[in-house]
């Protein structure tokens, strides 16, 4: 799940008084204006991945969708009911078989297909997925659908809102203040090819994900080991520590360590961050395994408040 222009000086300046002012206070040695400079562009695109047009902010519904035919639109007596400031009483219905699914629009109805982050060529019927893989968003108006296969099998309908207030009002993230001592030297110990670990969600499923090995590292004195999934041939770490419910989000963080060119590994925890359910009670979101909870605190990185969806 990846995150995840003004002049050089004023982006610097301004990457400076915000990693200030957004982060607590967290002792240790003070990063270089260059270090900060790079963190700053990256909490910027982790920002942008929840404040995007349909990034995890907007999404207002998520509805299971049952084999066969599923009537959707604004009237109560669709199978998915929509807002009716979005949507027509019946805008249409989306046909499940087996790895297919169908959206034919009703007489009169149009929208568009999201490609690579553009709306394509409108359309009146469409396959929306074939096989496991996520689909592209649909689009007309305000309203934008996608239809997700989950693990277990089962269609999702995701709806999303452009102009939902939470990402409209959204103020930021919430940052620790940036500390260089918890940007440290690793070693990937990488497992057999082809191995799994067992992964739950939030919902209590259990898939078994590609890991791609272990990374070692020394922190506070002591030897961290976190199992890493494969993600592109890069990293995705899923890890709670002893701030987890305590200044960080309760289930967890998530990390993604790029795999280094020069095969010199590194971790930074000033990169942990929130997963998606942190900020949306609309998606599905993995937990750390328990190899994956640390003993010690790691308090950099993405904090949390609890906040009231």
């Amino acid at each position: 799940m990846p995150i995840m222009h003004i002049p050089s000086t004023i982006r610097l300046l301004a990457a400076v008084c915000v990693l200030a002012a957004a982060g607590a206070a967290s002792a240790g040695t003070t990063p270089d204006p260059a270090y900060l400079d790079e963190l700053g562009k990256w909490r910027a695109r982790a920002n942008e991945s929840l404040t995007r047009e349909r990034g995890w902010l907007s999404i207002i519904m998520r509805d299971e969708l049952v084999p066969g035919v599923n009537r959707i639109g604004s009237a109560p007596g669709n199978d998915v009911v929509l807002p009716k400031t979005m949507a027509r009483a019946h805008l249409g219905t989306i046909v499940v078989d087996k790895d297919k699914a169908r959206l034919t629009l009703a007489p009169g109805q149009k929208m568009r297909a999201v490609v690579k982050g553009d709306a394509g060529e409108e359309f009146t019927a469409r396959d929306l997925v074939t096989g496991a893989e996520p689909v592209e968003w649909v689009t007309a108006g305000r309203l934008s659908l996608q239809i997700v296969k989950r693990e277990d099998g089962k269609f999702v309908l995701r709806a999303a809102d452009r102009e939902s207030p939470r990402r409209k009002n959204f103020a930021g993230r919430l940052w620790y203040e940036p500390n260089t001592d918890y940007k440290l030297p690793a070693r990937f110990v990488p497992h057999a090819v082809g191995a799994t670990i067992p992964i739950a969600n939030v919902r209590g499923e259990i898939s078994y994900e590609k890991v791609a090995g272990s990374l070692e590292f020394a922190l506070n004195g002591q030897k961290i080991s976190l199992d890493a999934l494969d993600d592109d041939g890069n990293l995705f770490i899923i890890f709670r520590d002893g701030t987890s419910g305590n200044g960080t989000y309760p289930p967890g963080r998530f990390l993604y360590v790029e795999r280094p060119k020069d095969g010199v590994w590194s971790v930074d925890l000033n990169k942990a961050f929130n997963p998606p359910c942190a900020f949306s009670a609309f998606t599905t979101c993995p937990l750390p395994p328990p190899q994956n909870w640390l003993k010690t605190s790691v308090p950099v990185g993405e904090r949390y408040i609890e906040k009231k969806f």
